[in-house]
């Protein structure tokens, strides 16, 4: 299977995957930090390390702007994940779920926000089965369903994270 590289020289550069109607956004984590994920009976830590991904599904769609404010919350501020028990019926209501690692799998056959495993990732079924890797470079998928294309997308602005006073 080829793989196709996309070259992300910086935080500020994201991978953008787009189907006619959902989208994953990565990118990759930049440092290496503890990312804890919260389960309905406790909580694991994993490290995760500079060249690993962080990757936003919208297995429906929506508007980028809130993916890109879970990735930078994960990435910048180190916000665990949540897992949700399955059957619970928030997950009915994630319009974007979150993963992380060194390699993510889409999948369409599970139910959002209760995988605890951070390696699949739900998505849409337009996008099921892709796979990304984090490198040196950036980040490497297989071949891209008939009906996606992918960009790199540029932040241009950064919020500063230091708090505010007060």
């Amino acid at each position: 299977m080829e793989e196709i590289q996309y070259r992300l020289p910086d935080t500020t550069t994201l991978l953008l995957i787009q189907g006619s109607s959902s989208f994953l956004l990565a990118g990759k984590a930049g440092s290496r930090f503890p990312l804890c994920i919260e389960y309905f009976s406790g909580e694991i830590c994993t490290t995760l390390e500079k060249d690993d991904i962080i990757a936003v599904s919208a297995p429906e769609g929506g508007a980028l702007e809130p993916a890109v404010m879970l990735l930078e919350l994960v990435r910048l501020h180190h916000m665990p994940l949540l897992v949700l028990p399955s059957g619970h019926p928030g997950s009915k209501r994630l319009k974007y779920v979150v993963s992380a690692g060194p390699e993510i799998s889409l999948g369409c056959g599970i139910q959002r926000g209760t995988h605890p495993e951070q390696h699949i990732l739900c998505s849409s079924e337009e996008l099921a089965g892709l796979k990304l890797r984090g490198t040196a470079d950036g980040i490497t998928t297989g071949p891209l369903p008939v009906q996606a294309n992918a960009g790199i997308l540029s932040l241009s602005t950064r919020i500063d994270p230091k708090p505010l006073p007060g």
